[in-house]
Parts: C-alpha cells; structure tokens; sequence
C-alpha cells in the first residue's frame, strides 16, 4: 500500500487504477480529501458512478446537469458499504465501457485517477509528491493540450507551460500579457484541474499578473 512519501508510479491507467485503490482502502472511508466536501467515501462513489451509471453522465459535462449526477453518487453509497465501492472500482469497468481497451482507459482515465489520488494523498499532512516515470510524464503532457485549454480557459491571459524534467513548451492559452507555468507535467496538470494550492509549479511574468493568474478560476 501506498503511504505519503514519493512513490515510483508505473505508467499507464491500469495502474494508476490500482495505486488509486490501495490508496482508498488504506485511508479509509472517513479520510478528507482535497474536494471541497468530499471524504474518501464521496470520492469513491463519485468513481464509481461515473464508470457504472450510464445516466449520470450529462451531469458531469454539462454543469446544470449536475444535480442529476449528484443524486446518482447519492444513491450509489446507499446501496453499498465502502470496502465494496473500493473493489468495484478496483475490478475495473463493466463489459459495456470503451475503457476497457487500454489506449481508450489512458486517454479518459490516466490523467483522472492521478488526479484524484494527490487530492487524497496532498490533504494529510506531511505529503511529498510522487517520482512518475517517463512514460507517465510524457503522457501528462499530451494531456495538458487537452486539459490546458479547458483548465485555463478563464485565465484572462496567455498561459504557457514549460516542463522542468526534459525540453518542452507550448501554450496552453493564448492571449497577452503571458504568464508561464513552469515544472514537471503533473504538477502543471493538477494546477490545470483546479488543484493551484498544492501543485508545485513556479510562475513567471510579472507580479501584477501573476496576482492576476492566481485569482482566476481553474479547473475543465
């Protein structure tokens, strides 16, 4: 199991599915989490629903749907105890999703599961991020075309992403003046998703708009 310090992550959603339910089970049902409101207990519903309740999904792209998912990941913790929400996300998708081909489970899950893992991991004390292999890096930083545009998109300014751990650039938003957010490609990622707090990332421009960077709302 999973503690707090810095762990080699082995790349691919698979295994990031894993890590994300030692991580669930290992800090119980109780633990805070970095979504505003959500324990352990929410978060795994929300897991669960997303994958399992073909309903629920127009809530988690349309915002004033969203009640319609919020009732569903109700319902889902009604109807099971914890440790069996941690195996049923554990086991995978059901037969019906294309997640079940490993290229379609990186592209929708990969960044996803990381991301919620570090909200469990990043809300207790004393947590120290985790050493990410190459693979996993290089797939965090396709993302962030994807991910950069929606998690930016009201940034109010240009944004440009520079990655610390090998050569790498490219904008994420365009627009002038320009602020750069520079470090490895999962801590930009995180910042993208809404999760600026704790990502350790550093930005460059000037103070004004950085002050102007930090106040805009993040997150797809």
């Amino acid at each position: 199991m999973m503690g707090s310090g810095a762990v080699l992550t082995r790349p691919g959603a698979r295994a990031q599915r894993r890590e994300l339910a030692d991580l669930l089970a290992e800090r119980g049902p109780a633990a805070s989490t970095l979504c505003a409101g959500w324990t352990n207990h929410d978060l795994v519903a929300h897991l669960v629903t997303r994958e399992r309740v073909p309903w629920a999904a127009p809530g988690l792209i349309v915002g004033r749907l969203h009640g319609i998912t919020e009732r569903a990941e109700r319902a889902t913790m009604r109807a099971h105890t914890f440790p069996e929400l941690v195996e049923t996300f554990r086991a995978g998708p059901p037969w019906w999703q294309p997640t079940r081909i490993g290229l379609i489970d990186d592209a929708m899950n990969l960044v996803e599961f990381f991301v919620h893992a570090e909200d469990i991991r990043r809300a207790a004390p004393g947590w120290e991020p985790r050493e990410l292999d190459t693979r996993s890096r290089d797939a965090m930083w396709t993302a962030l075309l994807l991910i950069g545009f929606a998690g930016f998109r009201r940034a109010g300014l240009g944004v440009v992403a520079e990655r610390t751990d090998a050569p790498g650039r490219r904008a994420l938003h365009g627009g002038e003046p320009v602020v750069e957010i520079v470090g490895p490609p999962e801590e930009i990622v995180l910042y993208a998703f809404g999760r600026g707090q704790v990502a350790r990332v550093e930005l460059r421009g000037s103070d004004a708009d950085i002050e102007r960077f930090r106040a805009a709302p993040t997150g797809p």
